[in-house]
């Protein structure tokens, strides 16, 4: 039981107690030490939580590394978005450098018959013809410019000889015919003699029977009337020749003096011209064919096409995180924070617009607004309309978890305002899983920008741009013979997907308050 002291009572010997018998428990200097290190803030606690996550960090590199390489090609490489050459369409990935070691090198392993093996060595041979005096089959195998680089392998199937042969595919396009005006043959010539290089060869005699397709200039030496093998003509007759042993017959287009004619004339001013295709790219764009990634199927350079593709695709993704991020974390909070009828309100609001089919609202978006701001602002919409609902959610979870915390309450008893507390002390908290949640929209929109394009639902396709998911869309009717094609996209979709998945999990741990200090 306490006892109620009386201080009238107190003796005065015990009030008055003099200063000689007072001795001090403490006979050391007191004072105050600096701070031999500087204060940590919240961001460079995040960073230094954030780094030690190694995985986080390879899928950060990784991203940087992707979005380094959407702003870096397209200033280094001859081509632009919109560089389109059909004749090469399809064509596997070429270098310059690689090639020299037998990899993108452009070639593929075809199987020849003698016909077929005629027809594709025969472009070698004809590169070496320059004047229309002949050549070998071995100058036209050792000729630079001959799409059969070597012979793998050859054996009998069925009574018959077939040769598997590495082949360039963008020298085995060969000669092509075409009509130039009088003055663009001068030019060609010109530039002929101006760099070395031979780009118009020797006319065919398309009326000749010996001709098999009068529209192919691969066909320069004389065949069977009507059928593909190689012959040589006798004094009444001709005969096949034995390719192991003979040469090609030219069958070419003769002046009046004997001379070979290196062009037809076709009307006033107009000349038909046979040109070496290769030689004849050069001195159209200046450069050689070469594609990192290979070509697409409309012949644009697919490494191109991909950095334009991804810039479209982060650049849609993060414009609406971003906008999902505003409009999600405004409602959320407002949700979370006051609760009661505005949260039964706004959370029947959010289940209406949940509800609506997301396929239907991007179908409908695109009949309806398409046309009007186009493809990808009506796709930009779609992804808006219901898009925030799931960032609202979780701010809205986050903000019912911390608004009754201890130091929210004191902050109130203090004079805090709402926002202030919204603000600066719930939205803190809650940052880790809202940054968690934004930055997996990313992918998860490219995700299904990828998805849309697959199905048709949507195209991004054009002279001036592409998607990821379109060029996947695309690529799909020729996966079996030209994986590339689809091969690369996949791959940035690949890497894209794990990397910000990753990194999203590093960034909610780094900004988690309650882990500062914590040493793993």
């Amino acid at each position: 039981m306490n006892k109620v002291v009386d201080i009238d009572n107190v003796p005065s010997e015990i009030l008055n107690i003099p200063a000689q018998k007072l001795r001090l428990a403490e006979r050391g200097e007191l004072h105050d030490e600096k701070f031999e290190t500087k204060p940590i803030g919240y961001f460079r606690d995040a960073w230094i939580r954030f780094r030690k996550n190694r995985s986080s960090v390879v899928a950060a590199m990784i991203i940087l590394a992707i979005i380094l390489f959407a702003l870096i090609v397209p200033l280094i490489s001859p081509y632009d978005v919109s560089f389109s050459v059909t004749t090469y369409s399809k064509k596997l990935p070429r270098t310059k450098l690689l090639s020299k070691i037998g990899i993108f090198d452009g070639t593929k392993v075809r199987e020849r018959n003698d016909n077929a093996y005629a027809y594709t060595v025969g472009i070698g041979v004809g590169a070496a013809d320059t004047d229309g005096t002949g050549a070998t089959w071995e100058e036209g195998l050792a000729h630079e410019l001959s799409p059969a680089k070597r012979i793998i392998r050859e054996y009998e199937r069925e009574g018959k000889r077939y040769r598997d042969i590495a082949i360039d595919v963008y020298l085995e396009v060969g000669f092509r015919y075409y009509s130039v005006t009088d003055e663009e043959y001068e030019k060609i010539r010109a530039w002929e003699n101006e760099t070395g290089i031979q780009v118009l060869y020797p006319m065919v005699d398309t009326h000749s029977e010996f001709c098999y397709d009068p529209l192919d200039a691969n066909y320069w030496y004389k065949t069977k009337p009507g059928r593909m093998e190689p012959i040589k003509e006798t004094d009444f007759s001709y005969r096949e020749i034995d390719i192991d042993t003979e040469q090609l017959e030219p069958n070419y287009l003769y002046d009046k003096d004997g001379n070979v004619r290196f062009y037809q004339n076709i009307g006033t001013n107009m000349k038909k011209i046979r040109v070496l295709y290769y030689n004849y790219y050069r001195y159209l764009y200046g450069f050689e064919p070469y594609h990192l990634f290979g070509t697409d199927a409309s012949g644009y350079d697919i490494c191109v096409r991909l950095a334009d593709g991804v810039r479209l695709s982060i650049m849609l993704a993060v414009f609406v995180s971003a906008i999902n991020f505003v409009i999600g974390g405004v409602y959320g909070a407002i949700e979370g924070y006051f609760g009661g009828t505005a949260d039964l309100i706004m959370e029947r609001i959010a289940d209406i617009l949940y509800n609506m089919p997301f396929m239907v609202v991007v179908t409908l978006f695109q009949l309806h607004f398409a046309n009007k701001v186009g493809p990808i602002m009506s796709l930009l919409f779609a992804f808006v309309t219901t898009g925030w609902i799931g960032t609202a959610s979780r701010i809205r979870m986050q903000f019912y978890r911390f608004k009754n915390s201890e130091y929210v309450y004191a902050a109130r008893t203090l004079g805090a305002s709402d926002a202030r507390l919204m603000l600066r002390h719930i939205f803190p908290n809650s940052l880790g899983t809202i940054i968690t949640s934004s930055v997996m929209v990313i992918p998860g929109v490219i995700y299904s920008e990828t998805m849309l394009s697959f199905l048709g639902i949507i195209s991004l396709q054009g002279d001036k741009g592409t998607s990821l998911g379109t060029m996947i869309s695309n690529a799909q009717a020729s996966l079996t013979q030209f994986p590339h094609m689809m091969f690369f996209p996949a791959l940035i979709i690949s890497l894209l997907m794990i990397s910000f998945n990753l990194f999203g999990n590093g960034l909610r741990d780094a900004f988690n308050p309650s882990l500062r200090g914590v040493e793993d």
